[in-house]
């Protein structure tokens, strides 16, 4: 998803803002590295979307307060032998 980085930046917001989530699900759903979501997101973002970096940041900052808790969900589930851990529960960052 290369070209216009405000444009990628905006769409990546949306999708974490509607769907509330994970860094490692947006960047797996718009084919680009983690590093590049939180580029886009904590640095290029706030410069020409203020509004919607705000909005992206509660959400981001939530997944970040909860990820200890889906780190435990993850590792109970991998030695558990239960089924695959859902996309955005694998200790995301």
């Amino acid at each position: 998803m290369k070209g216009n980085i405000e444009e990628r930046a905006c769409r990546l917001a949306l999708y974490i803002v509607e769907n509330k989530a994970t860094v490692r699900a947006a960047a797996r759903k718009f084919g680009i590295s983690k590093s590049t979501v939180h580029k886009d997101l904590r640095e290029r973002l706030p410069a020409f979307h203020p509004l919607l970096y705000r909005q992206v940041k509660e959400v981001l900052d939530e997944n970040k307060a909860q990820r200890h808790i889906r780190g435990g969900i993850a590792t109970r589930r991998k030695y558990k032998g239960d089924l695959p851990v859902p996309s955005g529960e694998d200790g995301d960052r």
